[in-house]
């Protein structure tokens, strides 16, 4: 298992529904709604909470500021879901078309995922910095979600080659390419049903403790493997390479914190769950639920084996299109109550800062998978790799992400922990199924 440092700080087309409002001078100005799951994220955030998530592409050249800021000032105007500044309403908060220049791209020089100031940042709610050959687009989840997220950062990336490429640009010219969404529909008012039926956990999960690095540091480690070899591993265990990396994490809490034990409370993975090929659905807007894989030890000294088949089974009995629509139709039908539309939004907020800390405390952590992303074939000289990781939340405080890009699959660790036990367990569980891993990391922990 090989090991390598980043001495970085950081880290190493339809439009939906919208409306105006006037202004003054009579300007009509865009308006738009949050999406169900978007209601939550203004209410929680903040310096310690920043709901922030990072994706970056890596290219095979260094990284030209000036012109990044010019791709960026080109393609942000043709996204509507990114020209957006978010407003404080009396009963909801709202998004309105910003119009302001664009954000400046800067050098990152500070740790990842921050939270966002909108009036530091042009009232936009996104960030791109970049680093060498590294350009990052950091999101507040209120925006979209990492689909959405992922689908601006390609096209901005397209755009930036273009401009450092004249061949590019007389081949390509300057439009979207044709798999670039402008979709803004909100799919979870489309397609929820009329439902009573709460479908997440509230009881709370083995929470995973130790050491805090300093206020503002932020952990990353990234362990690259051949796709290839992973799948030749998971068809042998007869699971997805999903299924397989979820259970390998449970796995190593089990035995780097656990040593074996059994526990009171149970080990439970929150997995978010893409919505858009089961609905159909080509939108920027948020669009997943969170499903979660639990395994609870309640005897002494499980193999692997059986890890493996429990969180299997437990992630499979909730992956059908009818037990994931209930999960979404609950939180719609409730946004949907007269009651509770009428109700201000300093209640609401209150009884939403409730409902989250019981949910999230119900998760020992959270894994998200962005799945196998490919670029338009004229662009993949240029690129090297793609990275997607989270920000800390409450119970939290150690997440992991999946992308693919190539024969190369990225898991990303991001934690404020100083110990690095699970992350040790996790990959060398994989090195023992056969899996080469490399390994590279900020370093924070080293400092």
């Amino acid at each position: 298992m090989k090991k390598k440092e980043h001495s970085v700080i950081g880290e190493s087309a339809q439009v939906g529904e919208r409306h105006s409002a006037k202004q003054k001078g009579d300007k009509d100005i865009r308006w738009d709604r949050l999406d169900n799951t978007a209601h939550l994220f203004p209410v929680i955030a903040g310096e310690s909470m920043s709901n922030v998530y990072r994706i970056s592409v890596t290219l095979k050249e260094r990284i030209q500021p000036q012109l990044l800021q010019q791709a960026l000032d080109v393609v942000l105007p043709k996204f509507d879901g990114f020209n957006l500044r978010l407003r404080q309403g009396v009963f909801w908060y709202y998004f309105e078309e910003n119009g302001k220049p664009a954000p400046k791209v800067r050098e990152e020089d500070t740790f990842p995922c921050r939270f966002i100031h909108q009036n530091k940042n042009h009232s936009y709610l996104f960030r791109v910095t970049y680093y060498k050959y590294r350009i990052n687009l950091e999101v507040f989840h209120v925006l979209t979600d990492g689909m959405g997220g992922l689908n601006f950062l390609k096209e901005l990336t397209y755009q930036y080659l273009r401009f450092a490429h004249e061949e590019l640009q007389e081949k390509l010219g300057d439009t979207l390419n044709v798999d670039t969404s402008l979709n803004r529909e909100d799919s979870f008012l489309k397609n929820y049903k009329k439902s009573s039926a709460k479908g997440y956990q509230t009881k709370k999960a083995y929470l995973v403790k130790g050491e805090k690095l300093p206020p503002g540091e932020f952990g990353v480690m990234h362990g690259y493997m051949p796709v290839s070899q992973l799948k030749q591993v998971c068809k042998e265990y007869g699971v997805s390479i999903n299924e397989y990396l979820v259970a390998v994490y449970a796995w190593s809490v089990y035995s780097e914190r656990l040593h074996g034990m059994p526990s009171e409370k149970p080990i439970r993975v929150a997995v978010p769950v893409n919505l858009r090929p089961y609905f159909n659905s080509n939108t920027t807007k948020n669009f997943f639920v969170m499903v979660s894989a639990e395994f609870h030890p309640r005897k002494e000294s499980y193999a692997f084996l059986e890890v493996l088949e429990i969180v299997t089974q437990s992630l499979r009995s909730q992956m059908d299109r009818e037990h994931l629509e209930k999960l979404f139709s609950y939180n719609v039908s409730n946004e949907k109550q007269l009651l509770a539309r009428a109700v201000p939004l300093l209640f609401k907020n209150m009884v939403m800062r409730y409902i989250y800390t019981t949910s999230a405390l119900a998760n020992t952590t959270t894994i998200t998978n962005i799945g196998n992303i490919s670029v338009a074939e004229e662009y993949r000289p240029y690129i090297e790799m793609f990275h997607a990781f989270l920000a800390m939340s409450k119970g939290q405080h150690m997440k992991g992400t999946i992308c693919s890009y190539g024969n190369t699959l990225v898991f990303s660790f991001s934690y404020d922990y100083v110990e690095t036990d699970i992350q040790r367990g996790f990959f060398r569980k994989i090195t023992e199924d056969g899996i080469q891993v490399e390994i590279e990391s900020n370093g924070v922990q080293y400092e």
